[in-house]
């Protein structure tokens, strides 16, 4: 199971100000096990979703290029203290992810 997601969603003026911080090995398939001299096979991130009180606002999509522990942040206009934030994503093995907050 994949290790929890940190979100934080605070207003700043009229938008919501989210920001994630996504567990995640985020392999390339290039890197090669120090031990074995094998390579670590490829295991990232492909898509990550976001919606605000059910209504999506943010869908990507990613590849090896993002960094381990991705961090990711943005804005929301017409998001209220209250408004419920889901993020989600999945990756190229099939694992899934999500976490909710409360803008607060």
């Amino acid at each position: 199971m994949a290790e929890p997601m940190r979100i934080r969603a605070t207003m700043a003026g009229d938008a919501a100000d989210i920001k994630v911080l996504m567990n995640h090995p985020m392999e390339t398939g290039n890197r090669k096990d120090a031990k074995t001299g094998k390579l670590i096979p490829a295991h990232f991130i492909q898509t990550v979703h976001a919606d605000v009180n059910g209504k999506t606002v943010l869908e990507a999509q990613w590849s090896q290029a993002v960094s381990k522990n991705p961090f990711l942040g943005f804005k929301v206009k017409g998001a209220k203290a209250g408004n419920k934030v889901t993020i989600s994503w999945t990756d190229n093995l099939g694992e899934k992810n999500s976490a909710v907050a409360v803008v607060a």
